[in-house]
This record gives C-alpha cells, sequence and structure tokens, in this order.
C-alpha cells in the first residue's frame, strides 16, 4: 500500500503540477515552435505506452535508476502528461484573459497570478487530471513488473499477482485483496466527484 501510495501520489502531484503550467504557456502565449511542441505532446496519446518498455528498461538499467524508491515516478510523470496537458490547456483557454490583465494591473507577477487566479479556475479539470492520473498510476502493471525486482518495493497490482500460481487461483484471497485494493480509489473519486463532474460540464458546454 505504501508503494503504491507513494508512486500514485507523488508522480500525480508533479504531473499536474507541471502539466498546468505547460499548459497555460501553451494556451496564452504563440512562440515559435509552440505548435511543434503541442504537436510533441499530444503525440504522447497515440504513442502505445508497453511499446516502450524495453527502451526505458534499458535506458534505466544504464543509468541506475533501476530498483529504488523513485524508480516509478520518472515513468509515471512522463506518460501522464500528455491527457493532463491536453485537458488543461483547453480548459484554460476558455477562461477570459481580462482575469490575467486584471491580476497584472493589481501588481501581481507571472507565479503569483497561476497561483492565485488561473489555478483556482481551474480546480474541476485538475481535479479531473489528478483522478484520472492516479488511477492510472494505482492500477500500472507493467512498468512496475519490470523495473522493480526487491519484495520491499513491489507494488499493489503487482501483489495481487501472488494471489494466482502456474495450476491454482487462490479465488478467495484475490477478491478480497481486490475489495481493499479498491477503497483508496472510490475515496478518491467521492472526496473529488463534484469537481470532475464540474469539470467534464463545463469543457462540454465551453468547447
Amino acid at each position: 500500500f505504501f508503494n503504491s501510495l507513494f508512486a500514485a501520489i507523488i508522480a500525480t502531484t508533479v504531473t499536474v503540477i507541471l502539466s498546468f503550467v505547460i499548459a497555460y504557456f501553451l494556451a496564452r502565449y504563440r512562440f515559435r515552435g509552440r505548435n511543434l511542441l503541442y504537436a510533441f505532446f499530444l503525440f504522447g496519446l497515440l504513442v502505445p505506452i508497453h511499446g516502450l518498455l524495453v527502451p526505458v528498461f534499458v535506458q534505466f538499467k544504464e543509468v541506475g535508476l533501476l530498483n529504488n524508491r523513485f524508480t516509478l515516478l520518472a515513468p509515471y510523470t512522463a506518460f501522464g502528461m500528455s491527457t493532463s496537458i491536453f485537458l488543461i490547456e483547453s480548459y484554460i483557454r476558455s477562461i477570459p484573459t481580462e482575469m490575467e490583465e486584471a491580476a497584472f494591473i493589481d501588481g501581481a507577477n507571472t507565479p503569483t497570478m497561476l497561483a492565485f487566479v488561473i489555478f483556482p479556475m481551474c480546480r474541476p479539470i485538475i481535479a479531473t487530471a489528478a483522478v484520472l492520473g492516479f488511477l492510472g498510476n494505482w492500477n500500472e502493471f507493467p512498468f512496475a513488473l519490470i523495473l522493480l525486482s526487491s519484495e520491499e518495493l513491489k507494488t499493489i497490482p503487482l501483489w495481487l499477482n501472488t494471489f494466482k500460481g502456474q495450476y491454482t487461483v487462490n479465488y478467495t484471497g484475490l477478491m478480497a485483496a481486490m475489495i481493499i485494493v479498491s477503497l483508496p480509489v472510490i475515496l478518491v473519486y467521492l472526496i473529488f466527484r463534484e469537481k470532475i463532474i464540474e469539470g467534464f460540464i463545463s469543457g462540454s458546454v465551453k468547447a
């Protein structure tokens, strides 16, 4: 539980923060290479993540990042940014620029304006991106399988796999474990359900 919570919470937090900042600049600024950068992040939605298992394993092995507490944070963050950037960037474009202009007139700089003006207005879509990212990281199996070998670092999906043997399956233990594993996901959804629904409704109306 601790390994999964650590990886899911840290990776989701970093993903949301980076995606929010990148999405804001993609939505508000026009600069050379902007369309290329936007296409680069959108291309991440088309790349089959499981097709990158071998390259990621080889790279992590060469730099010595295999099998430690922070191993899963980099791939989880990188592969979760495309969806988050796409969602947040579309939402920010619907926010009137007058909000930012008023903040600048009042003396706010860009970090202050992002933290206290734009971010609160983006809470619905931020909650949506965070829940989707947390759910994906919590249930992720292939990267955890190939990048972690220590029993002390294995995550929940790897633990569930231990209920299955070569010839038998402990269905009773597996069903009980699956119920326990689903509780954090259900809890996260119940906490953010209103923001998630608001984010989807706002996105559909503003689109």
